[in-house]
């Protein structure tokens, strides 16, 4: 398959679609929704799904509160295999440092939220009840 990939420093392609060509993201709407929630910042500045990102752009990506910081190198409005979309960006050593050091973070120190999933039940709301000094 013919990966069309531009590096010329004119190149330029919608953020949403190369997030998805970069499979920072599963699906282009997933990629979109991201934008639109202020996620994805180009040159720190929030941006719409139809913001062109171009070559040497340095773009920020928060993904489940890890925030990857990428020069863009190319562009491809095709969804290719990974080792194609990591040509596509570099990230920067501040970020990769950072990145680690939450991921490090993350494993050794839980949410105690983390395992709670919903509404409490009759049972869990007791046991709140009871320990907050509740009726």
């Amino acid at each position: 398959m013919n990966h069309r990939i531009s590096t010329e420093p004119g190149a330029r392609l919608r953020i949403d679609k190369w997030l998805w060509a970069a499979r920072f993201f599963k699906t282009r709407s997933l990629a979109a929704d991201a934008v639109d929630k202020g996620r994805v910042r180009i040159g720190g500045t929030p941006v719409k799904p139809a913001k062109d990102v171009r070559v040497g752009d340095l773009v920020e990506i928060e993904i489940e509160r890890v925030v990857w910081q990428v020069q863009v190198l190319g562009v491809c409005d095709v969804r290719g295999p990974a080792s194609v979309a990591q040509t596509l960006y570099v990230e920067t050593d501040e970020s990769r440092v950072k990145r680690q050091a939450e991921l490090e973070r993350r494993k050794h120190f839980h949410e105690p939220a983390a395992a709670l999933h919903g509404r409490p039940t009759k049972r869990d709301r007791r046991v709140i009840d009871k320990l907050s000094g509740g009726d």
